[in-house]
């Protein structure tokens, strides 16, 4: 048996010696750029989280607020909350709990009167569920539904 060999250098689909990128280069540049561009776009166009949590924040204070002159029967009340702060009288949260929201703040009847401190507990629908609250003035009203009331 024969064996034939043959001569010169063997043919493949690639160029033989240092190979060029750059086409590679520039598809994968312009990829990026893309999809860099594309990420930049859907983040400046839609709201996102951050502003939805906002507005949810903002109405579980207001509807804290309110209910809570409805449920304490008092006139005129000067209320300290998240959306109305006053750092001198304390600090005031919001924030989300298991099962709805928690807020918290300060209220009081007149100027000559002392700053009560209050927790609001809501639920998923914005329904006061527990209001506690220090008032030696309300003491006779602990245990009425909702309310509870610290000396």
């Amino acid at each position: 048996m024969r064996t034939t060999r043959l001569s010169g250098p063997r043919k493949t689909c690639f160029a033989s010696g240092p190979v060029n990128h750059r086409i590679g280069r520039l598809v994968f540049g312009f990829s990026v750029g893309l999809l860099a561009a594309w990420f930049a776009y859907e983040w400046a166009s839609k709201p996102g989280t951050a502003v939805r949590q906002r507005e949810f924040e903002e109405r579980a204070v207001v509807e804290a607020r309110t209910q809570l002159q409805s449920t304490l029967g008092i006139g005129s009340l000067t209320v300290v909350d998240p959306m109305l702060p006053d750092r001198s009288v304390g600090k005031a949260y919001v924030y989300a709990a298991a099962d709805g929201w928690e807020v918290s703040g300060y209220y009081r009847r007149d100027e000559t009167d002392l700053w009560h401190p209050y927790l609001a507990t809501l639920n998923r629908e914005f329904v006061l569920s527990s209001l506690k609250i220090s008032d030696s003035a309300m003491l006779h009203r602990d245990g009425e539904g909702i309310l509870q009331v610290l000396p």
